[in-house]
């Protein structure tokens, strides 16, 4: 039997850190999901990568980053779409934290918050990585990026 065909979508994402704080934006849709992950998402016509990762950045929590390397490469099943999303490390370099832009509101961000490593018990926050190896992986430098598979997304989206 022939496997169906998915949809391609590629997409970028930062790891914006601070000391050992890590910023991620909480998504929160009544009902449907809530969880916490790094600002993120597709890329748009001819963008590089790391642009829309600082595009995404921007629009998600209203920091301004310098993306300095790649860490992780994602792919996920979300219902009819592959999605394969680049992981890149980042720093803040300007703006302010916010989550009042017409995009967060679009993607459902209610907050956007640094947590140290201890604090991100008992939130739901993806990719699952960020909660027990991002640290380790962060005081090794990163000096190639880190396939992190193929699976299924855990939450589903709404159809936009």
């Amino acid at each position: 039997m022939a496997e169906r065909r998915l949809r391609q979508r590629i997409a970028a994402g930062a790891l914006v850190v601070e000391g050992e704080r890590l910023l991620l934006v909480h998504h929160v849709l009544a009902g449907v999901h809530d969880f916490w992950v790094p600002p993120g998402g597709g890329v748009t016509g001819r963008e590089s990568l790391p642009d829309a990762a600082k595009r995404e950045v921007a629009e998600e929590s209203g920091l301004e980053v310098e993306i300095l390397r790649l860490a992780y490469i994602d792919e996920l099943i979300i219902s009819d779409t592959r999605q394969c999303k680049f992981w890149f490390l980042a720093r803040a370099v300007g703006g302010t934290l916010s989550v009042d832009s017409e995009a967060a509101r679009a993607e459902h961000i209610v907050e956007a918050a640094f947590f140290a490593p201890g604090e991100l018990q008992g939130k739901t926050v993806f990719p699952h990585i960020l909660r027990d190896q991002f640290r380790d992986h962060l005081r090794e430098g990163f000096t190639q990026p880190r396939y992190l598979g193929v699976r299924e997304a855990e939450v589903q989206y709404p159809a936009a």
